[in-house]
């Protein structure tokens, strides 16, 4: 019986970090959409695995970002703009101020209107590695901190 208990338990465990993944993933996209309290949840369920459930959510998120970088540089390379009617003025106004700020704006990207800074840096073309560094730094500095507040709440 305990070892049914034990399977069912990863099974279940595994099945809720992949609901977490897919949750941080589309929360990173341009698509409407929250995962922190599914990962407050899942910290004060099992905080014995808040690494895990760490880097679970951080690496979604990541990727999520990813594909707001690729949309962005696709939308130029591939002269999209029109097709996701996206104002040219506005586009333009965000790009002066991703210029302005640098790629260091990078790490605001946590925000909830941050996802559209990684479609910037797509269309402005940073380098991928420095896009994947400043995103992870931020994501999994957010997610940390959501982490450490949760447990701390939930005493």
């Amino acid at each position: 019986m305990g070892v049914r208990r034990g399977h069912l338990g990863r099974m279940i465990l595994g099945s809720a970090l992949l609901g977490l993944f897919l949750a941080a993933f589309v929360a990173a996209t341009l698509v409407p959409f929250q995962s922190e309290i599914l990962f407050a949840g899942m910290i004060v369920a099992k905080p014995e695995q808040f690494a895990l459930i760490l880097l679970v959510a951080s690496v979604g998120n990541v990727l999520g970002s990813c594909l707001n970088y690729a949309l962005g540089r696709g939308m130029v390379q591939l002269g999209l703009m029109q097709r996701f009617r996206i104002p040219e003025d506005a586009l333009r106004r965000a790009e002066a101020w991703f210029r302005r700020w640098g790629v260091w704006s990078l790490l605001l990207s946590w925000l909830p209107l941050g996802d559209v800074l990684t479609v910037v840096a797509g269309t402005l073309r940073t380098p991928l590695w420095l896009f994947v560094a400043l995103v992870t730094v931020a994501k999994t500095g957010r997610y940390a901190v959501l982490g450490v507040l949760t447990l701390q709440l939930a005493g």
